[in-house]
């Protein structure tokens, strides 16, 4: 589990990245080559300590890897009947 507020805002706007990436119609390969080079710019810039960035890279593996984090929710429709109405 990710700890530092710094390492959680990264895991957000990557793990956003991805599901955007998803919905645009993008392969799995593709998001996982997304992923790769934005863990690799946080190796090169030296934003967080290297400890950090791989436990980051984990929780971003296990988030790729879950099938239900890239489902599209459609949301329900209710349709309102006369009862529903109050005169």
């Amino acid at each position: 589990m990710l700890q530092d507020s710094l390492t959680i805002r990264y895991y957000q706007r990557l793990t956003d990245a991805m599901v955007e990436l998803w919905r645009r119609g993008n392969r799995y390969e593709d998001i996982r080559q997304y992923m790769d080079g934005y863990i690799a710019c946080l190796h090169h810039t030296g934003a967080l300590e290297v400890y950090k960035i791989h436990r980051l890279e984990e929780e971003v593996f296990r988030f790729l890897r879950d099938p239900s984090n890239f489902e599209i929710a459609y949301p329900q429709t209710q349709t309102q009947t006369e009862t529903d109405f109050y005169y």
